[in-house]
């Protein structure tokens, strides 16, 4: 491997630039016309341009991202997050093509991008499984059938799904007539597979997630996990590491819950195995995410392990550099997402030209971002600014250190949600932990407008 292609954009691309170019490696990056000037652009050794604005003539386009290839002579590809990188059929062409596809295998991402394979994978590994279907459901009459075993309320989930898209809630048997079609045809709309299946809705959960690492010869380590509950529509907003609510002896059995996950997956790369955690501290398995995540700074500033490096590594052929015993987690790290929205009104998005961009520094402060004073935030893709990760010994030090940060992050042009985080870290409840996966849709239910006093 010496050339590789990021099949992405704005952060994340940035992100892959550097670790590639840490590893000695050139770099290819690819943009759209309303990328012409990002960062991603000026960073990579060489970059084309691979179509218009709109995502599907462009970064979801899989012949222009090959012709890229073909171009330049780049050897392997990088997908990032989002975009192609949870496509089975795009990681087999570029195995098809000789291209090195930085990631797991099309088999593996096949059969963890399958909700109901997933599911079954985890639960012959021993890992708790939320109660649902056997599989996909198909008709009214066999899914009601499923629910008297599982009971009120229950989720209908798109088999396909991801990204908080294609879930419907059904709590009683009135409601499950109306969301079933609904939500076979949002399915159907969005990912092209229409199919569903039925999982018990696990009431006022937490979100716990945890980083692992595979290799191709068979090994494998977990480096933690991260809780990821203060969500909006199901929308990651801060994150953080450890989780405060989890002892030492959960921790150690969420891991290891997850590692034999992948390992029946036969998973090579780093990844992510998604769980929720009830109130009585029960975990259950929700998902794998193929790909490197939004969140993984999170692990990498607890860990001090660079995944994206290792995720080139893998792809190499290398073994894993470290076992279990290797890893150390040293204090407490948040991450903070700052989007182009505006949180007084709902989080409606809000792009348009920087018209300044100062970001924070000093002592145990990150930041990770392509945006620059003077550039403008297009409306065709993500809203986000950048990611703000802060560091401390505790988590009531790592809470004192990302208010400092927030409030020298200075942005002019758009709406960002700065005040948001800065009203989080004065919260009760946040402050406390005391919080669930429907806390801040409940906010803003309550008509909250996220603006200190």
């Amino acid at each position: 491997m010496q050339k590789v292609l990021i099949a992405n954009r704005g952060e994340i691309a940035v992100r892959i630039i550097r670790a590639c170019h840490d590893l000695g490696l050139q770099t290819v990056a690819v943009y759209s016309q309303a990328d012409a000037e990002a960062l991603h652009v000026l960073h990579a050794d060489e970059a084309i341009c691979i179509g218009e604005a709109p995502s599907n003539k462009s970064y979801l386009k899989i012949p222009n991202i090959l012709s890229a290839c073909e171009i330049t002579g780049a050897d392997a590809i990088h997908p990032g997050y989002g975009f192609l990188s949870e496509n089975a059929n795009f990681a087999s062409i570029c195995e098809s093509c000789g291209l090195n596809f930085i990631g797991p295998s099309p088999q593996a991402i096949m059969l963890l991008g399958d909700k109901a394979k997933a599911k079954a994978t985890a639960k012959a590994a021993g890992c708790p499984v939320i109660p649902g279907s056997d599989g996909v459901v198909s008709d009214v009459k066999l899914a009601l059938n499923e629910i008297k075993k599982i009971g009120y309320p229950v989720f209908i989930k798109a088999v396909a799904g991801g990204g908080g898209k294609g879930i419907r809630i059904a709590h009683n048997e009135e409601e499950f007539y109306r969301y079933f079609a609904a939500a076979r045809s949002e399915a159907e709309a969005n990912f092209g597979n229409p199919d569903v299946y039925l999982e018990k809705m696990i009431v006022n959960p937490r979100h716990i997630e945890v980083q692992v690492l595979g290799d191709k010869f068979g090994h494998y380590i977990h480096l933690g996990e991260r809780d990821c509950t203060i969500q909006r529509r199901r929308q990651k907003l801060i994150e953080e590491s450890p989780s405060p609510i989890l002892t030492p002896k959960l921790r150690q059995k969420i891991g290891q819950a997850a590692v034999n996950v992948v390992k029946a997956a036969k998973y090579s790369s780093a990844g992510t195995v998604e769980f929720l955690l009830d109130k009585d501290h029960n975990f259950y398995f929700m998902e794998v995410n193929t790909r490197i995540q939004v969140e993984h700074t999170v692990t990498e500033e607890l860990t001090g392990i660079d995944l994206v490096i290792e995720q080139l590594r893998i792809a190499q052929g290398e073994k894993l550099r470290y076992s279990q015993r290797d890893i150390l987690f040293d204090g407490h790290v948040i991450q903070f997402r700052i989007n182009a929205e505006n949180p007084s009104h709902n989080f409606s998005p809000s792009p348009g030209k920087l018209e300044y961009y100062l970001p924070p520094g000093g002592p145990h402060v990150r930041v990770d971002s392509a945006c620059y004073s003077g550039y403008t935030i297009p409306p065709n893709y993500d809203s986000m600014i950048a990611k703000l990760i802060v560091k401390a010994k505790t988590r009531k030090e790592a809470i004192a250190i990302g208010k400092r940060a927030l409030r020298e992050f200075h942005i002019g042009g758009v709406h960002s949600t700065i005040p948001f985080h800065l009203y989080m870290l004065e919260d009760q409840k946040f402050l406390k932990s005391d919080f669930d996966l429907t806390y801040i849709d409940n906010l803003i239910a309550e008509g909250c407008q996220f603006e200190l006093e």
